[in-house]
């Protein structure tokens, strides 16, 4: 498969801890020069939040915030304006920033089961409680998905846009530990064909090189390479025995991996980027993977979002990765 990123290529994962969306942008131009991402600033507060940005995209089904969190309501509110704003906002300084730029661009919206888990319906508990809206939403996301791929296209000529769907909550979803509104129940666990199809919908709506991000320790591998996942984005050091031994069939399949392997937040002794480059390559030997094969999907990122990160290791973090990617590169090719 031809990717649109270079070999030896980082990038980030979304968040990082600004609330100034000009110094966010110009951070993301000059410290990912090869593969910029459109920065998430959460800190902000709700509609800047992964879930309510998210909403924001959403077609034909408004949402406004209430006491309990973000619920499908008749008509768009204030909050929802209010967070349609700030993307809008962001992306303008994203355009100012990289004039000119040419590459792969990353842009990152929640994935439909962790925005079904979070969003209640508007009478009462979550939108995960019922298949009808589960699939409505998952089509409305996939409406919205394509008109933000289109935005940013037109904003940043240059650039090959590249979807990240966060799919954090999904493996909560499909084991049925999902909460009910009130507290003392948990949600039925939806069945992984519906799953798959669903995630089809979404994923097939942001083109070829879609990258699916979890960072939880048993990612659903099979099931999002069967959805149509070009790539999943994982904390390498969180995933459990059985999600390695399940990465090996996918990967052998086409799967690309995404390796977080840059801590999110500071660490008492830095690791060099050869010494983690050198963790890469057990990584991949433990999935019996090449390497060498594997090396023109591999994309280096932080283990997750840097949204709690300090400024002074937000900027670490990305010259790490940048620094490991091109020392794995630089490590396989001559080992082999």
């Amino acid at each position: 498969m031809e990717y649109p990123w270079s070999v030896g290529t980082a990038t980030g994962v979304g968040s990082l801890p600004y609330d100034d969306r000009d110094e966010a942008a110009r951070l993301v131009a000059g410290e990912l020069p090869e593969f910029a991402h459109v920065p998430e600033l959460p800190v902000r507060g709700a509609g800047a939040d992964m879930v309510g940005r998210t909403a924001a995209l959403l077609v034909d089904m408004p949402v406004d915030l209430q006491p309990a969190g973000w619920r499908l309501v008749d008509r768009p509110g204030a909050d929802v304006r209010r967070a349609r704003s700030m993307l809008d906002a962001d992306l303008d300084a994203l355009e100012i920033a990289l004039h000119g730029y040419q590459g792969p661009l990353k842009i990152q919206a929640a994935g439909p089961f962790t925005l079904a888990a979070a969003i209640e319906r508007n009478r009462g508990d979550r939108v995960l409680a019922d298949h009808g809206a589960r699939r409505d939403l998952a089509h409305s996301l996939a409406e919205g998905v394509t008109a933000h791929r289109a935005d940013v296209a037109g904003r940043v000529p240059g650039a090959q846009v590249v979807v990240q769907l966060d799919e954090p909550g999904l493996p909560a979803v499909l084991s049925g530990s999902i909460p009910t509104a009130s507290g003392f129940g948990r949600h039925r666990a939806v069945r992984e064909p519906e799953a798959e199809d669903l995630l089809r919908v979404v994923l097939s709506a942001g083109g070829p090189s879609v990258i699916v991000h979890c960072c939880a320790s048993d990612p659903p591998v099979a099931l999002l390479h069967r959805a149509g996942a070009a790539a999943l984005s994982l904390d390498i050091s969180a995933l459990s025995r059985a999600a390695l031994d399940g990465l090996r069939e996918p990967v052998d399949g086409g799967l690309a991996i995404w390796p977080g392997v840059v801590p999110a937040s500071p660490v008492e002794v830095l690791p060099t980027d050869r010494d983690l480059a050198r963790k890469l390559e057990r990584f991949f030997d433990r999935i019996d993977t090449d390497p060498v094969k594997a090396l023109p999907g591999t994309v280096v990122t932080p283990a997750c979002g840097l949204a709690g990160a300090a400024m002074p290791w937000m900027r670490t973090a990305y010259k790490l990765a940048r620094d490991i990617a091109r020392a794995f590169a630089e490590l396989v090719g001559a080992d082999r």
